[in-house]
């Protein structure tokens, strides 16, 4: 992505800072969605979440996007708009059935569902390290369904954050595809506009309007922190590291927001980690880090052995 805004020379560790920054602020984002969508339906968090968080970023970007803002930025936007919107509403109608442990590291996968999806689309095989990670996810998904008192079983709401996943996995690869020579900045103030009017149209027609002067001050500070921490300022934070910190750790970094949204749901909704649990977070962590960090490490393995054959050291001459 783009930088939002123009920025100084830090040193390396202070993007790193801010990458674990967004993955907290993401990961706390689900303790806040949990603890909001029983007293605000799904489609209409997602309505006033975007909708306030495309306002707020546009208005700081206005004089910029008068330049930038054409026909095809629109439709591009809106296309990532529509996944934006239906993977935030599977998401968020998922936590209203699950506990925000399993969202948080169900939601993770599409980190693993995307080199597939992209072989779908595009026709680049996946890597052995993309299978390897699907079959240790595949792994800690089982350990997650044998958590339940039932044996193995899948809740509603986990499914629905599955597919929440699924959905995300189409925004990447949308956006991969879409950022090339176009202002990202604006596409994702587009998107934001989009999925919020989507939410706002998905709430009229399938859910109960929430009133809106009988919701309390938590249910407000919920809404204002979705639509500006892990929106905007999130985003911000993402933005301005991934343009200093190598892809491979950046990613690590990045998928530690699932490992926040456990800690957080211990720490303030009193969720209990059980054994099985755990193993199964442990192995979807595992596959992240197979297929995000290792292939890129592997690639950095072979440009460097390259870089020696083509380029030997000079001989160091005898007396």
């Amino acid at each position: 992505m783009t930088q939002i805004i123009q920025h100084t020379a830090r040193p390396l560790w202070t993007y790193k800072v801010f990458l674990l920054l967004a993955a907290a602020i993401w990961g706390l984002g689900t303790v806040v969605i949990k603890s909001t969508v029983d007293a605000f339906p799904p489609a209409w968090l997602v309505g006033v979440r975007f909708t306030a968080a495309g306002i707020i970023l546009g208005a700081i970007m206005l004089p910029r996007f008068r330049k930038n803002l054409d026909a095809d930025h629109l439709k591009k936007g809106g296309v990532l708009g529509a996944w934006l919107f239906l993977a935030y509403w599977a998401n968020s109608t998922g936590l209203t059935d699950t506990t925000a442990s399993n969202s948080a590291f169900l939601t993770s996968l599409y980190c693993v569902i995307i080199p597939f999806l992209g072989w779908a689309l595009r026709g680049s095989k996946p890597t052995r390290f993309n299978v390897a990670a699907a079959v240790v996810c595949v792994a800690g998904v089982g350990c997650v369904s044998f958590a339940g008192t039932s044996g193995l079983s899948l809740r509603f709401g986990d499914l629905a954050t599955l597919l929440s996943a699924l959905f995300l996995s189409f925004h990447v690869l949308f956006t991969a595809k879409y950022a090339r020579g176009r202002d990202m900045t604006l596409l994702t103030v587009v998107q934001f506009v989009v999925a919020g009017a989507l939410g706002f149209a998905a709430g009229i027609v399938f859910e109960p309007m929430p009133t809106f002067s009988t919701l309390g001050l938590d249910t407000w500070i919920s809404l204002a922190y979705l639509a500006v921490f892990a929106s905007c300022i999130a985003l911000l934070l993402q933005n301005v590291a991934v343009a200093h910190v190598d892809p491979a750790p950046a990613s690590l970094f990045l998928a530690t927001e699932s490992v926040f949204g456990v800690t957080f749901s211990i720490m303030f909704l009193g969720e209990a980690l059980t054994a099985p649990l755990f193993a199964g977070f442990a192995l979807i962590f595992a596959g992240i880090v197979v297929s995000e960090y290792l292939p890129l490490r592997a690639e950095k393995k072979r440009a460097a052995k390259r870089t020696d054959i083509e380029d030997p050291p000079a001989e160091t001459p005898t007396r």
